[in-house]
């Protein structure tokens, strides 16, 4: 144990952006925990620095303060109960203090509603809208001017985004759907309509890599009795194409199941406590790892449950009713780190110093440096469990 923070009641956890920081949602907004490591590019080599690790004192109000996203370098944020979203680069949170905030790009929906934003390379803003009762729109909106560039209302029950390698036109963006995903690329809404009732709602990207792994809940996952849906499958959605890729993976899962590995591999945690790995680019399973003792999603979602964080070619797995953090290697199998817990966890997130959202051009500094992270853009996420539809 290197540091303990005491704060009351139920908050969520979420990676800044800066590879340092942490935003811990909770009911006075987005707080920022410094993680108290950093690397930073300087020239063909990085230098890592250490820090004292604690809460900075840097809050982001925001009512039922939800999303964070971080991508291109940007740091969005999304507030539920306001409809309000804050952009600012990433990287300007390194300095941040109570009196000295990052100047911040800031936005308003419609009306409030549980909803996500990211702004994309050309500076417009990629938002939901709707209600609290109904949202199935999804708009790109010019932040100087307010033009709405692009939208969709073809995405009933909007849910969760992950950006994908970007194509020669920009940004690629997969938003989850109650019929099937939505798609944003070269400059447009792609729909990728689903027989019935198909929802994608946590999905887990790379910019390295078109292919966006996601959810997979239709009629069925949930039994007779059971308030909780029980999917088996996942599905791999090509990005660039279109193609929707089922796989069955024979055992059950949870929206903090899923995760990406740097070379591109899908990572999903099942209920008999092993670790699939599958192949992005064919669809194929390459691996099963063993790493914790069997389990099974509990009835209320903010009770601890199992967590899966993927840094790297590394897996962070939390073992919630036996009380262990383990890391396994996902290219061998082998588990570098068992440790016994004090806590049964319900939140984790993992920094490594390197940033988890960079412009091309900083890619391009970073790029050979052992460790990098990538953004894996998990961000499932009510903040709190006064929201409604905990659809997880």
């Amino acid at each position: 144990m290197v540091t303990e923070q005491a704060l009351s009641g139920f908050k969520r956890l979420a990676n800044a952006g800066n590879g340092k920081d942490v935003m811990v949602v909770t009911g006075h907004g987005w707080e920022v925990f410094n993680a108290g490591i950093q690397a930073k590019a300087h020239g063909d080599h990085v230098h890592n620095y250490a820090s004292e690790p604690g809460m900075t004192g840097v809050t982001f109000p925001g009512g039922h303060a939800g999303h964070v996203v971080t991508h291109h370098g940007q740091t969005t944020l999304f507030a539920d109960g306001t409809g309000r979203i804050q952009t600012f680069e990433s990287a300007h949170l390194d300095k941040a203090t109570r009196d000295l905030m990052p100047v911040m790009e800031e936005s308003t929906t419609t009306a409030p509603h549980h909803g996500v934003a990211l702004e994309l390379a050309d500076g417009s803003l990629l938002t939901t809208q709707g209600t609290e009762e109904s949202r199935d729109t999804v708009q790109v909106i010019d932040r100087v001017s307010g033009e709405v560039m692009a939208e969709t209302d073809d995405c009933p029950g909007v849910h969760g985004e992950a950006a994908a390698q970007p194509t020669e036109a920009g940004d690629v963006v997969v938003l989850g759907c109650e019929d099937g995903p939505v798609i944003y690329r070269d400059g447009a809404f792609h729909k990728v309509l689903a027989e019935g009732y198909v929802r994608n709602g946590n999905l887990a990207g790379l910019e390295s890599s078109p292919v966006v792994l996601a959810d997979r809940k239709v009629e069925g996952t949930k039994a007779e009795g059971d308030e909780t849906e029980r999917p088996t499958a996942v599905d791999l959605i090509d990005a660039h194409t279109g193609r929707v890729t089922t796989l069955e993976l024979g055992s059950s899962y949870w929206f903090r199941s899923l995760g990406r590995a740097e070379d591109g591999s899908g990572v999903v945690l099942t209920y008999d406590g092993e670790l699939t790995v599958i192949d992005g680019e064919t669809g194929e399973i390459t691996a099963e790892h063993p790493v914790i003792a069997p389990w099974k999603e509990k009835d209320e979602w903010q009770q601890p449950g199992p967590i899966l964080k993927v840094a790297g070619h590394t897996a962070y797995v939390t073992d919630a009713e036996n009380r262990e953090l383990v890391a396994v290697d996902l290219g061998t199998g082998e588990t570098v780190l068992e440790e016994d817990l004090e806590f049964a966890p319900v939140e984790m997130a993992v920094v490594t110093g390197e940033p988890e959202s960079v412009t091309p051009e900083e890619g391009a500094d970073h790029e050979g440096h052992e460790g990098e992270a990538h953004d894996d853009a998990d961000h499932e996420g009510e903040s709190s469990d006064e929201h409604e539809g905990h659809d997880h």
